[in-house]
């Protein structure tokens, strides 16, 4: 199998000639293992000639089934770098834990100046006594939560020392 976005005709004419060169080793013993035992005419060569055969079966069962499996597994890798792309593309975030808190935490903050301004303006509209009470904790609620949510967005402080390297 090669890299993806590497020449495979390289890689393969490599592969292809080594497992060509294997099987023609394994043919030659074959061969040879055959004219041994015809010559000789004894059981033993006939079982020479028997395991090499078994041993060539084995050897381009191997061959053949590891290049159709390379070429499926190659197919599925193009496949998934296929349907991955477009998300890619799409502009993959990635946000830390940290971030992820912080920002529930602001938007908490929001949603409290939201709700304060709504009873700011409810109170302005009836005009009761209490309603003077109300805006003012109204108030001190936003510049409260106003000034939590900037201690949260205000950067880290700087790292100062030696870099070694």
């Amino acid at each position: 199998m090669e890299p993806l976005g590497s020449s495979a005709k390289q890689g393969r004419k490599i592969t292809l000639n080594a497992s060509t060169l294997a099987m023609s080793v394994m043919v030659i013993v074959l061969l040879v293992a055959v004219v041994f035992a015809a010559n000789s005419n004894e059981i033993v060569g006939w079982f020479v000639v028997v395991i090499s055969a078994g041993w060539l079966l084995l050897a381009g069962f191997m061959m053949f089934g590891l290049k159709r499996g390379a070429q499926k597994i190659n197919e599925s890798l193009r496949e998934a770098t296929a349907a991955a792309t477009p998300r890619a593309q799409a502009g993959t975030v990635v946000v830390d834990e940290a971030t992820s808190q912080r920002d529930m935490k602001l938007d908490h903050s929001f949603k409290i100046v939201q709700v304060q301004a709504r009873v700011i303006a409810e109170q302005r509209e009836l005009k009761t006594p209490e309603s003077e009470e109300m805006i003012d904790r109204a108030l001190d609620t936003i510049q409260m939560t106003a000034s939590n949510a900037r201690d949260m967005i205000k950067p880290a402080k700087p790292l100062d020392g030696e870099i070694i390297g």
